[in-house]
């Protein structure tokens, strides 16, 4: 596939300013197809990604299919308890392993019924031994780059990427306060959303609209936010404090959970927005964690997976199963209005007349950051 036209490289320009000057992406790389399948190749195929929290497979044999922007991949937990993402196609003919997620002591393909263990390699091929100079070991499964950290998930298509700790950065310093890694996944639903996959992850890493948008349901509960901070790695993150907690609407604040175990100083008053480059980002609040994934499937839709996470010691408290319905309830309630605003905006974006626009430097603060970050990956497609 080509690199982008000199027009793009020129508007791509203007997004790598800095945030009081810098323009919104432009709108075809919202509404282009040809620029979704440069994502997919230059970003999503280059870049490590988040794919969500560790416990998607949390135990020995735990596996789940994911698909993501064009690659079906194979999560699959081992017998030494290591995280591994392999192709999603038997080293036979292709055919595809698993769907959805469940428990397994190997991996057999439903087709010719070629099998492997838990750690990729080839042990059975049925009579596979009339082929000349068969060498099982050269048909193990493709085996991707995959990485664990604070609880998270880490793919890399891509064997010459940057190791993973340098692509995090001082990631796991700043949130330090917070106990990721022990967090407990309560809820994942997967959706898909009629708008551009960095649309959705704008609207959550942004308070602009907030007073527009949530006026209803959590507009009262956020304060002006703090600059976004200095960071090392390909991501960005905001603190902002909050009256009251973030994880409930602003009618529902007598279901309030009880604060992170140690959580202390100024991230017990409010909530830390992140956005890993290209396509996780997450909201750290005082009581629950809530985590979202966008991926491409095509320009005018995305696949969405939302989580939410609370400590372990939150979920052996007493009316648990109530308390956490308010919470489901207020991430579907803003989800909702979300929703009904993006759709909104890819209409305008698809118009031939839509025009780049501004970012107020603090309430967009991540959102500039991620059209900075973007704005350089895609600019480097032409020298490919």
């Amino acid at each position: 596939m080509s690199g982008i036209d000199i027009n793009l490289r020129n508007n791509l320009t203007k997004c790598r300013l800095p945030a009081e000057q810098a323009y919104s992406l432009p709108p075809s790389c919202y509404a282009n197809l040809e620029v979704t399948g440069l994502e997919i190749e230059h970003i999503f195929r280059t870049s490590w990604f988040g794919i969500g929290r560790s416990d998607i497979a949390k135990n020995t044999g735990d596996f789940i299919a994911l698909d993501v922007a064009d690659q079906p991949l194979l999560l699959v937990r081992g017998k030494d308890n290591v995280l591994r993402s392999f192709a999603n196609a038997c080293r036979h003919r292709g055919a595809r392993l698993k769907d959805g997620n469940g428990q397994c002591g190997g991996i057999r393909c439903p087709f010719h019924s070629w099998s492997y263990k838990l750690n990729g390699n080839l042990i059975a091929a049925p009579h596979m031994k009339d082929a000349s100079e068969f060498d099982y070991g050269d048909y193990n499964l493709v085996e991707y780059r995959t990485a664990e950290r604070g609880g998270f998930v880490f793919v890399c298509l891509n064997s010459n990427a940057p190791e993973i700790d340098d692509v995090l950065g001082d990631f796991l310093d700043v949130h330090a306060p917070w106990p990721l890694e022990t967090l407990v996944s309560t809820r994942r639903n997967e959706l898909s959303v009629d708008c551009n996959w960095k649309a959705f992850l704008e609207v959550f890493n942004e308070y602009y609209h907030l007073p527009f948008v949530h006026a209803d349901s959590i507009d009262d509960i956020y304060m002006k936010p703090e600059p976004n901070d200095e960071t090392t790695g390909e991501y960005v993150s905001q603190f902002g404090r909050t009256d009251g907690t973030g994880g409930l609407l602003q009618t529902e604040q007598q279901h309030a959970l009880p604060p992170m175990p140690k959580l202390m100083g100024k991230a017990a008053s409010g909530v830390r927005y992140t956005w890993l480059f290209p396509n996780m980002t997450f909201a750290a609040g005082t009581d629950a964690l809530w985590v979202y994934e966008a991926y491409p499937l095509g320009p005018d839709k995305c696949k969405v997976i939302q989580t939410a996470c609370f400590p372990p010691e939150t979920l052996d408290a007493p009316e648990i199963t109530e308390k956490l319905a308010a919470y489901h309830s207020r991430l579907d309630a803003a989800l909702d209005e979300d929703l009904a605003a993006l759709a909104n905006q890819h209409a305008g974006l698809k118009s031939s007349d839509a025009k780049q626009g501004r970012f107020h430097p603090l309430l967009e603060a991540n959102v500039a950051s991620f059209a900075n970050w973007y704005a350089k990956k895609m600019i480097a497609t032409n020298a490919h």
